[in-house]
């Protein structure tokens, strides 16, 4: 059973003479003013949930864009803040974007192109080549920061996601000793899928610059390396999961990421969530209610409008529970500057909208839809607080929403309905398994949740927490971290 303290173990024995760095678009914490108060605020991110804590445990550096108002009145003339606030453990360093690049690179290139081409959501990419161009820019950019911040030291380099697929090649073009890792947080489709992108071989040509290329289950490590075997010149060796290009061989191997089990279950015990458990069901009239929930960014990957629909049929067919069940929809609002994040945030507003009016009555409101930034304590308060919690996505590459809810049910109770999209539905297989695109069947595993007898609840949940307190995110990292010690760093 991995641990902070096992973890804290592996790195102070094999790590001590390396700098960790973690280089993610995405900083884990955003300073930004309030009136004439500056606040530090924690993003809504997979990643950065995922990470934060093993930067807690590693030290060393966080590398990424500053993006809050008041990021800049808070660093230190190289751009370093000491992280968390009331806490410091690790050192962020900040690179900074002008807002053309911010345009091109992130919303453009990164989620109108790279984003929809990988979740098989049926949003057709956009590519244009001043977004890639710009892409190009800002790779070089972050790693010029991270090698100004190795300087000549030995370093492990973490490169986090899709937005920064080219930095391990240029890092290593000034740097070949150092050894990188990356980990591709959301799905890798087919290779019929993915030659659309006109720079495909750039990409792959990029990617391969690490020494190991992560993936959250073996099927995407899978698809990656046929694009590359059809895609570029290289050998693939299936049997071993890498490929050799150019004279470097890149590592490919599957990686679920998870959650930090422990502190969320210790959290949840914490008197301050039944205080916020009281509060939620006094702001939503929640009183005497069976809730359902969801949380997730407002994206049109997460299938928010296949759950409205889900729950639209299931009172329809089922009017005995009209007036006993609510369902409370929270969600981070996301990149509103692209169109098709404008238009998912409207739709689900009307559709919130249109069932509240077909089926409300009295103080009664089936559906309840909360846009903006979410504290741990709210949705730790509303894992807690709801008999169910839908997970509807329509391509994931994990989806950890789902573990978080496992996580926090200290109690063995709940029920989690789970998209097959989702890397999660691997690992945990007593969810209620759906597809979201089958409304009907949809609706009908909301009343399977609802109508579950506690035992079968409590075993199937008892089920899913053990994989989750097993399979935790210290897992993850010391399993990766274990790969990384492989490489052998060369003296420059």
């Amino acid at each position: 059973m991995w641990t902070k303290e096992t973890l804290q173990s592996l790195i102070k024995e094999k790590m001590s003479d390396y700098l960790f760095i973690v280089v993610s678009n995405r900083e884990p914490y955003i300073h930004t003013y309030e009136g004439e108060e500056t606040k530090c605020i924690f993003p809504a991110s997979g990643m950065v949930t995922a990470l934060d804590p093993v930067m807690k445990s590693c030290g060393g550096v966080w590398v990424a864009h500053g993006s809050g108002s008041a990021d800049r009145e808070t660093v230190d003339e190289k751009g370093h803040v000491r992280v968390p606030p009331e806490d410091p453990r690790y050192t962020l360093r900040r690179v900074w974007l002008s807002k053309e690049e911010e345009n091109k690179y992130y919303y453009g290139f990164s989620n109108e192109g790279l984003w929809p081409l990988c979740h098989i959501a049926y949003t057709r990419p956009v590519f244009r080549r001043e977004d890639w161009e710009a892409y190009v820019a800002v790779n070089q950019k972050f790693a010029d920061a991270v090698l100004e911040e190795i300087g000549g030291r030995k370093a492990f380099v973490f490169i986090q996601d899709y937005h920064l697929a080219l930095i391990s090649r240029m890092i290593k073009e000034k740097n070949p000793n150092c050894i990188t890792a990356q980990f591709w947080h959301i799905p890798w489709p087919n290779r019929e899928a993915f030659r659309v992108c006109p720079w495909q071989d750039d990409i792959l040509h990029g990617m391969l610059g690490n020494d190991l290329l992560g993936f959250h289950i073996q099927y995407h490590c899978n698809n990656f390396l046929d694009t590359v075997d059809r895609g570029i010149e290289a050998k693939v060796d299936y049997e071993r999961f890498q490929v050799m290009r150019g004279g470097k061989t890149t590592l490919v191997k599957a990686f679920p990421i998870s959650v930090d089990y422990s502190d969320i279950a210790e959290q949840c015990g914490r008197p301050a969530i039944e205080a916020e458990t009281k509060r939620l069901i006094k702001e939503y009239d929640l009183r005497g209610q069976i809730v359902g929930f969801g949380a997730d960014r407002i994206d049109y990957t997460k299938g928010i409008p296949d759950r409205l629909r889900a729950i639209d049929i299931f009172f329809e067919k089922n009017p005995q529970y009209q007036g006993k069940v609510s369902f409370v929809q929270i969600g981070a609002l996301s990149r509103i500057h692209i169109p098709q994040y404008k238009e998912i945030n409207d739709e689900i507003t009307r559709m919130a909208v249109d069932i509240n009016y077909k089926y409300a009555t009295g103080h009664w409101k089936p559906v309840h839809v909360a846009k903006g930034h979410f504290g741990r304590l709210t949705l730790e308060a509303m894992y807690k607080l709801s008999r169910f919690c839908v997970v509807s996505s329509l391509h994931d590459g994990m989806n950890l929403v789902s573990k978080e809810f496992v996580a926090a049910r200290t109690d063995g109770d709940g029920v989690l309905i789970l998209s097959r999209f989702t890397g999660a539905s691997r690992e945990l297989t007593d969810a209620v398994a759906v597809n979201p695109y089958a409304a009907d069947d949809f609706a009908d595993a909301v009343k399977t949740a609802i109508e579950m007898p506690p035992e079968e609840r409590q075993k199937r949940m008892a089920r899913m927490r053990e994989t989750v307190a097993r399979n935790n995110i210290y897992r993850w990292a010391a399993k990766i971290i274990s790969e990384l010690l492989k490489f052998e760093f060369k003296e420059i």
